[in-house]
């Protein structure tokens, strides 16, 4: 069994509450680098990239470059994913560790949060990342996420500022209405930098409504990892409804070799969403066969 990723919850502290995200059941935690590591060696028989959340920002962390040096040194690539406000904690050699393959900022947390922060005071150190990338020549992705395309355009107002003010930063021409009515999957900003878009999505959650059956990623192309050490399926299953298991309990080939999982694959093999949870999650008819 291999996957594409395994995500691995580092903390699930984001610092915001953003409208689009879940509200955090679990307490606050941070997984300490200890056991990080014990996982790390685990995960490298099934993947060969990490990405450092579930639903935490990794840029929260004080001690971030010590998580990518693990990474690092069990050969390992990291994907780091954020909402952008906090990269000012960071220095430059953590956000270029040669252990980062790719760093997701999520644009549109900025106009679903209430913040002292001008719009301008929260691009600029994104900006401002890109633009060093740039100048040192470094290889890692910077995906821009814009995932608010809905179809009632609701974010019409706040997309027209960001697009002229990223315009203007990399001097490319950026149609609000082409996009909209085009739908590109991304925009080639610079050099190995993108603005990347998507639509607004549900998160699963027992209270919604029956979806019905069909297959998921979840076990297939992934795994996820909460910084409990508890290990769910989907890198959508924050609170860890579906817990396969717990690492401090027992292996991670226990786990994925276990009833509920190998349930889990067999069902979704047949179209069939046995969980409670994915009968209730809505995303996975983004992987309805033609």
């Amino acid at each position: 069994m291999k996957f594409y990723r395994i995500y691995i919850e580092l903390t699930n502290v984001c610092g915001l509450s953003c409208s689009f995200c879940p509200t955090k059941n679990l307490p606050s935690k941070q997984m300490d680098l200890a056991f990080f590591e014990s996982v790390i060696r685990e995960a490298k028989a099934y993947t060969k990239e990490i990405a450092c959340h579930v639903v935490g920002d990794p840029m929260t962390l004080s001690n971030l470059s010590d998580y990518l040096d693990i990474i690092h040194r069990h050969g390992l690539k990291a994907m780091l994913t954020t909402s952008g406000y906090f990269l000012k904690k960071q220095r430059y050699t953590t956000l270029f560790h040669p252990a980062v393959k790719q760093i997701n900022i999520s644009l549109n947390a900025f106009n679903k949060n209430d913040t002292m922060l001008t719009f301008e005071q929260y691009i600029a150190p994104v900006l401002a990342l890109c633009h060093e990338k740039e100048k040192q020549g470094k290889e890692l992705f910077i995906n821009l996420r814009v995932w608010n395309l809905d179809e009632m355009m609701s974010e019409r107002s706040f997309n027209e500022t960001l697009f002229e003010t990223l315009s203007k930063a990399f001097g490319v021409s950026l149609s609000l209405d082409a996009i909209y009515k085009e739908r590109p999957k991304s925009i080639r900003l610079a050099s190995k930098v993108l603005l990347h878009f998507d639509e607004y999505f549900e998160w699963p959650s027992l209270k919604n409504p029956i979806y019905g059956d069909g297959t998921c990623q979840g076990l297939q192309s992934h795994i996820a990892i909460l910084a409990s050490g508890k290990v769910v399926p989907c890198c959508l299953d924050c609170d860890g409804v579906i817990a396969l298991g717990d690492l401090h309990q027992n292996s991670l080939e226990t786990i994925l070799k276990g009833k509920r999982a190998q349930d889990m694959i067999r069902g979704f093999k047949e179209g069939k969403a046995v969980e409670e949870l994915c009968q209730k999650c809505s995303y996975k008819d983004r992987f309805k066969r033609n």
